[in-house]
């Protein structure tokens, strides 16, 4: 089984048939949600996507996560700042999607809190963590839906990033299973 982890429902349209969890907004909220689903009912792989912001690159591309980056820990020592996805499935997922860039992508609490990776997103880190530390390959696919920098949220293109997950999940999943 194949879990699909993303922070809202809106972001899992196109996921159909598969299992998933709508992990919640930010970090904590992700890795908790996270670690309890894959501590009840452990699935093969997880897959988790989502919208982003991202410096440079058009909206709606698609980014497959290089490497998950926790920006919030600054270099801490503590805890690890970076996951790796599973390279089999990065590379089940980069065959899916062709056209998708492969970049590392940053999670921080609140948005533009990152500085060093071209695409940002809240949960990333925090779901592949979890999923490591259970020894469950995993993945991030973001579409990026804004500039890291913008303030004007209304010029933010939701729909359109929304829209090009929901037509990528089928293709994800078809690859994955």
């Amino acid at each position: 089984m194949i879990l699909v982890v993303a922070a809202t429902e809106r972001e899992l349209a196109g996921a159909d048939g598969a299992a998933t969890l709508a992990c919640g907004i930010g970090p904590v909220e992700a890795a908790a949600r996270t670690a309890q689903a894959l501590a009840v009912q452990p699935p093969s792989a997880v897959l988790h996507v989502g919208i982003a912001g991202a410096r440079g690159i058009a909206v709606p591309q698609l980014v497959i996560g290089s490497e998950a980056v926790y920006e919030d820990a600054a270099g801490g020592r503590l805890v690890p700042g970076r996951v790796q996805p599973d390279i089999d499935l990065l590379e089940r997922v980069r065959r899916a999607l062709p056209d998708a860039q492969v970049l590392p992508i940053g999670t921080s609490a609140r948005v533009g809190g990152t500085s060093g990776c071209p695409v940002e997103a809240m949960e990333g880190f925090a779901v592949l963590r979890a999923a490591a530390l259970a020894g469950i390959p995993a993945v991030e696919v973001r579409a990026v839906s804004n500039e890291i920098d913008e303030p004007d949220r209304a010029r933010w293109r939701f729909d359109d990033a929304l829209g090009a997950l929901a037509r990528a999940l089928p293709l994800l999943l078809a690859e994955l299973r």
